[in-house]
């Protein structure tokens, strides 16, 4: 079972608090704040894996959390800091955050890393907060919370050659005729519904990955059939194998199929267009195939394309077909794979997304929204005064007072951070 998309939670962990505590010893009856700071939370990782081939246990599993770092300790002890949470995933993931649909990475080598989530940063402790004037600060912050995401998980195979064609041409024949997988195989429309792997084995150190992709027809590009599932796939491949049912089993025009699955190819994405093909001629074994066989041959080798006539059942002509494909293989350069064209598309980091803070007039209230804002009020300790002091400087020096003033904002006015609502004073 190929399970090639997936919709997953991620979280980061959060960092530690920041402690309040004051240094005791023998001998001094009034020690200083020492307080330490909180461990920095876990980063979500993702790492690349040959040894997975599917997306299935995200299927079951699709809530990812990170460990959150530990509390400040007395004599300036830092907290510990939580462990990173690595998520393996298939070679050939695609990453996207949900809300953007933008691309994060495209994980396409075993042992890449992407560290997609950062941890929260662990709240200072109140040692930090000693200045000649405050000798004695009853505070410190809490740690700042873990970036969060929805995600989007696409696999998309990574296969040197895909064998591509109308359903019931003999794909699946093919590939298990060439190779040891054992696809299921029978005489009717899209008996394969999932794209299968074989390994092709030339020669000693000689081999290379085929697969075959689902039936297609015409409309894929828009969806129709199961068409744009299938028609991804094709798109990590160096080299294609065309099958056509050369004998017209079905009454179809092997000319007129070869046009139609091109055009889908390129409608997808054009890069598809380029591809190298040899045309397999399949189905020789059948009557009428050989009259059919010489108009084709005469048709596309005008066209540029090497033909070969073979029979998946019998046999006749695969090992020649796999030797030359296998030539082509080791002679094109590997794919540079970065989705379909898009020149909006880019990569980007969760960072990315928005303005630290946005001050907005809401009814009666100035609203400051953002990020950034959130985390920094979830450091603050709303019932001690030095730490709302605190606050309201970092506001001050990182230009939020500067903002609201711009808006409107008056004194006595009513600003409003997530929950907590205050009088606004210049």
């Amino acid at each position: 079972m190929l399970i090639d998309s997936a919709k997953i939670y991620v979280k980061a962990g959060d960092g530690g608090n920041g402690a309040i505590t004051w240094h005791r010893e023998k001998y001094v009856s009034a020690g200083g704040p020492d307080g330490g700071d909180g461990g920095k939370g876990g980063n979500i990782i993702f790492v690349g894996d040959n040894g997975k081939s599917t997306l299935l246990d995200f299927r079951y599993q699709n809530k990812y959390i990170a460990e959150s770092g530990g509390k400040g300790d007395g004599n300036k002890r830092r907290g510990k800091s939580g462990d990173d949470l690595t998520i393996v995933v298939p070679c050939g993931t695609i990453i996207k955050d949900t809300d953007t649909d933008k691309v994060l990475v495209d994980i396409t080598e075993p042992g890449q890393e992407f560290v997609a989530l950062l941890g929260g940063k662990g709240g200072k402790g109140n040692s930090h907060f000693a200045t000649p004037s405050r000798q004695a600060p009853n505070f410190a912050e809490n740690g700042r919370p873990g970036e969060e995401a929805n995600l989007v998980l696409e696999l998309k195979l990574i296969a040197e050659v895909g064998l591509v064609g109308f359903p019931s041409v003999g794909k699946s024949t093919i590939l298990s005729m060439v190779s040891s997988a054992k696809p299921k195989i029978a005489e009717y429309h899209f008996t394969t519904l999932e794209p299968n792997l074989g390994m092709v084995q030339i020669g000693m150190d000689q081999d290379f990955i085929l697969a075959d992709i689902p039936g297609l027809i015409e409309g894929a590009h828009d969806g129709l059939g199961l068409g744009i599932n299938f028609l991804k796939h094709i798109e990590r491949t160096k080299f294609i194998i065309h099958v056509l049912d050369v004998a017209g089993v079905e009454g179809r025009d092997p000319i007129k199929d070869f046009d139609i699955i091109n055009n889908e190819l390129a409608a997808f994405n054009p890069f598809l267009a380029d591809k190298q093909q040899v045309v397999a001629a399949n189905k020789m074994d059948l009557t009428g195939a050989e009259e059919n066989f010489e108009r084709v041959k005469v048709e596309l080798e005008s066209r540029g394309y090497d033909v070969f006539p073979i029979s998946a059942v019998t046999g006749e002509g695969l090992k020649e077909l796999m030797y030359y494909t296998y030539s082509k293989v080791v002679a094109i350069p590997d794919v540079v794979f970065t989705a379909p064209i898009d020149n909006d598309m880019v990569i980007y980091t969760m960072n990315d997304r928005e303005k630290p803070f946005t001050v907005t007039k809401v009814e009666d209230a100035y609203v400051i929204t953002g990020k950034w804002m959130l985390k920094l009020f979830g450091t603050i300790n709303l019932s001690d005064s030095e730490s709302l002091q605190y606050f309201q400087r970092v506001m001050k020096s990182k230009g939020v007072i500067d903002s609201l003033i711009a808006k409107g904002c008056t004194d006595g006015d009513t600003v409003r951070i997530a929950d907590f609502e205050f009088d606004f004073v210049e």
